[in-house]
């Protein structure tokens, strides 16, 4: 029978000549075996007929979920038209519609002095854009990042630049209490982290210059949902303004209302100097922006530009998904629900062993596994003191378990992605347009999924379980999948 007409062959077919053809650099589709097909909202439907709850949701880009009515109608507008798909940097109306919408939404302090810059496609090119930026401006090369951030923004984007044989990166603690790098917890390490940055910054040695900027993200995440803490984000303002360097906020994962605010710098209410903006800002389609204080970049003229900056269809799917958030209060709602997951999953922590942290803010959590053994053996040992308590808090990562509990969510129609360091948090970045009882059953099978791990790492030892375990809340859970309009 024909692969397009059976779809078991489907579903088994295209993977397999992927993997024949295509290279082993397939990030997704190594841990998430689906062939999707059809999609709405939340909820995808495979080439084998299955219904998944998505809660990877483009890696962060979709933040209205899934083919969203109003950004299939902005992008069917353009279509129509026949206004020019690809028109370079000249002026467009959906590109004029663009900068107006973006603009009603940055913070008050960027939006009155701002500039707004249309790079490559993607949040490295952006970050690439930023580094240029802050480097014509103070005629510095190094940049200062913080340990655990992106890795585009830590790795090939800061060598884009001419003089990168010349650049130096310098990597800061990012405080966290779950893996404090200084063994303690709350302001105390927060307070260590921001005099660590400025011993650095001050340090009179002839070879500390000081960098062309400072880039850092208000909640991390690829240390899987990791926020900073609003007092330490002041500090990092406060700091960099007294020696005039730039400071960067990165929100390509945390823009567009995802943390609970439309800018994830407004939590702490400071205005940085650049915002670096991609995924949700293109409303499913590539699209990156660099915005900036408009003092900064003295000369520009020279700056390298891009084919496919402000592509047309991505500009005006950016339009509608950043007028929706605002109008419907999506950022609020994402408070407000995200702190009600959080509170039910920090249940999954005092129950399970192998929970070690459950961490986020708005939309973007993480639930990090750890080595149940490894807190049986310290809480028989007896540790007392504020540092060795940090330290026993701070278990070692099982990124082996993360593995199980993200193929358990699989087999009950649960996508979700893995993240930190090691690998060994399960991510939920759940569409803003989420509901309440689509909410509750993803966590009734995220919860699930740890519990199997958990009871199959009791029974079997430290090797990670194959998992068979029942699916307990079958109908409900299915008909919760099905789409909900807007």
């Amino acid at each position: 029978m024909a692969e397009s007409s059976h779809g078991g062959c489907v579903s088994e077919g295209i993977p397999r000549r992927q993997s024949a053809r295509e290279s082993a650099a397939r990030t997704y589709a190594r841990a998430l075996p689906i062939v999707p097909v059809r999609a709405r909202g939340l909820t995808i439907e495979g080439a084998d007929g299955r219904r998944y709850l998505d809660c990877l949701s483009g890696a962060g880009a979709l933040a209205l979920g899934h083919n969203h009515p109003v950004v299939l109608e902005a992008i069917r507008k353009v279509l129509d038209s026949g206004a020019p798909l690809l028109a370079l940097d000249l002026a467009t109306p959906v590109e004029d519609a663009f900068v107006a919408e973006l603009f009603r939404t940055l913070p008050a302090g960027l939006a009155d002095h701002a500039r707004v810059r249309f790079c490559g496609p993607g949040d490295t090119d952006a970050v690439a854009a930023a580094c240029e930026l802050v480097r014509a401006t103070t005629g510095r090369t190094g940049m200062l990042a913080f340990t655990g951030a992106r890795d585009a923004m830590t790795t090939s984007a800061f060598d884009t630049s001419e003089e990168a044989a010349d650049a130096r990166v310098t990597r800061l603690p990012y405080p966290q209490d779950h893996r404090c790098p200084f063994g303690v917890d709350g302001t105390r390490g927060t307070e260590l982290a921001a005099r660590w940055t400025e011993s650095l910054l001050d340090d009179p040695a002839p070879d500390a210059a000081r960098p062309a900027g400072v880039i850092v993200e208000a909640v991390q995440s690829e240390g899987a949902a990791i926020p900073a803490p609003d007092t330490w984000m002041r500090r990092m303002r406060q700091i960099t303004a007294a020696r005039s360097i730039p400071l960067i906020a990165d929100e390509v994962h945390t823009g567009v209302g995802r943390t609970g605010a439309f800018w994830a710098v407004e939590h702490s209410g400071i205005t940085p100097d650049v915002m670096i903006l991609s995924k949700a800002i293109g409303g499913s389609l590539p699209l990156a922006v660099l915005v900036y204080r408009d003092d900064l970049g003295p000369c520009e003229r020279g700056a390298p530009a891009d084919t496919f900056r402000g592509n047309q269809l991505a500009l005006a799917a950016g339009t509608a998904t950043l007028r929706y958030v605002r109008e419907h209060g999506l950022a609020e709602r994402a408070s407000v629900l995200g702190t009600r997951m959080l509170r039910r999953l920090r249940d999954l922590s005092q129950r399970l062993s192998c929970v070690g942290e459950v961490r986020g803010r708005g939309l973007m959590l993480g639930v990090e596994l750890v080595d149940p053994e490894v807190g049986l053996r310290q809480a028989e040992a007896g540790r007392s003191g504020a540092a060795e308590s940090a330290a026993a808090d701070s278990r070692p990562a099982a990124p082996e378990l993360a593995a199980a509990v993200q193929r358990e969510c699989l087999r009950r129609g649960l996508i979700v992605e893995l993240g930190g360091r090691h690998a060994s948090v399960v991510s939920l970045l759940p569409p803003l347009t989420i509901s309440d009882e689509q909410a509750d059953a993803v966590l009734d099978r995220l919860s699930d999924a740890v519990e199997a791990v958990a009871r199959g790492h009791t029974s079997h030892g430290p090797t990670c379980p194959s998992g068979h375990a029942h699916h307990r809340h079958g109908d409900r859970s299915a008909r919760v999948g099905q789409p909900v309009g807007r």
